[in-house]
């Protein structure tokens, strides 16, 4: 005899049709609670959500320069008119200077000396290398020429105010220095200790033209 038959003959035929309707609706309630154990049982997989981490983004700090600059001056020397120019630039072939922070191109300076008739006495670059004998290696190693301007001719020197130091503008940290030419095309530096390069005096040797 099947199961199924054999299980409702000996379960629900001696009942009346009001016990079996309660025996009914108790297995019915009986397996519905079985049911929602199991599926409650059953472990729902984990989600795994994996956020993509937005790509961060270096910002290369860019080599400044400190600015490039020229003068023109006219002094009488020696019995003589001059023309004396003066420029400096950035120079990338250089090594780079720096603050501490930031990184800038060195300078050079072309100092032109020019007669009357239209001829160099003098056409020289200067950069930070022909000053090293007279600045610490600090100053050397990072600091960058800041300048070379003319002051006033004094006898047979043309005088000149030159500097090595600090590359932002800024900062008072520098090595100031003179720099001589006199009537033979030589060269003289000296650590500076007086040079005076008032305006009132640079504006004197002018009107003195």
């Amino acid at each position: 005899m099947p199961f199924v038959f054999q299980f409702f003959l000996f379960n629900f035929a001696p009942m009346t049709n009001e016990d079996s309707m309660k025996r009914i609706l108790g297995l019915c309630t009986m397996s519905l609670a079985v049911l929602t154990l199991m599926s409650c049982s059953k472990k729902k997989p984990d989600t795994i959500i994996i956020a993509k981490k937005k790509p961060t983004v270096t910002k290369v700090q860019q080599t400044r320069k400190m600015g490039d600059y020229s003068q023109t001056r006219k002094t009488e020397w020696v019995g003589k008119r001059y023309t004396i120019e003066t420029e400096l630039k950035a120079d990338t072939s250089l090594p780079l200077a720096s603050d501490g922070f930031v990184r800038y191109y060195d300078n050079s300076v072309t100092l032109k000396i020019i007669r009357a008739d239209g001829t160099f006495f003098l056409n020289k670059t200067f950069d930070k290398s022909y000053f090293k004998s007279y600045v610490d290696n600090f100053y050397y190693k990072n600091g960058a020429l800041l300048g070379i301007v003319f002051v006033r001719a004094e006898g047979n020197y043309l005088v000149f105010a030159a500097s090595v130091g600090n590359p932002d503008k800024s900062s008072d940290e520098y090595v100031p220095l003179v720099l001589k030419i006199d009537n033979f095309g030589n060269v003289t530096v000296l650590k500076d200790t007086k040079l005076d390069t008032d305006s009132d005096t640079m504006e004197e040797d002018e009107d003195g033209v």
